[in-house]
């Protein structure tokens, strides 16, 4: 695999588990939650790039293939967050910034589409903010 495909992988893995742990915050992952996310993933995330995985699949389905297998894991949300911070830190180069508003735009959609934002996940897309403007 070219280093640009598996950056490219890595890069849409870290985003499902960027956006399992903001459904995560609160320690319950709702349906509506799983829901929006694939909602986003199909209707936004599918026309970022024409990048496929080694499957011959659009990348972007990694994001939905990570959360579903993060739910069978036994880690807090907070760890995912700070591997997804890890993964931005090492490329920031890949977060334009039309990439970091739509990665917001599906954090915040995922956090209030179970009864609004509880301060748990509140907390989680304020840390995001303030990586994000780093």
């Amino acid at each position: 695999m070219l280093n640009s495909q598996k950056i490219g992988n890595e890069f849409y893995q870290n985003l499902g588990k960027l956006f399992y742990a903001v459904a995560m915050a609160d320690d319950n992952v709702r349906p509506v939650e799983t829901k929006r996310l694939r909602k986003f993933v199909r209707q936004k995330w599918l026309e970022v790039d024409n990048f496929e995985d080694e499957y011959d699949t659009d990348a972007a389905f990694q994001i939905e293939i990570v959360f579903d297998w993060l739910e069978a894991e036994e880690k807090e949300a907070q760890e995912y967050f700070k591997e997804f911070k890890e993964f931005y830190k090492e490329h920031p180069e890949k977060f334009t910034p039309e990439l970091k508003k739509l990665i917001l735009d599906t954090a915040e959609s995922i956090a209030s589409s179970f009864a609004g934002t509880n301060r748990s996940e509140m907390m989680t897309i304020f840390n995001l903010k303030l990586l994000l403007k780093a």
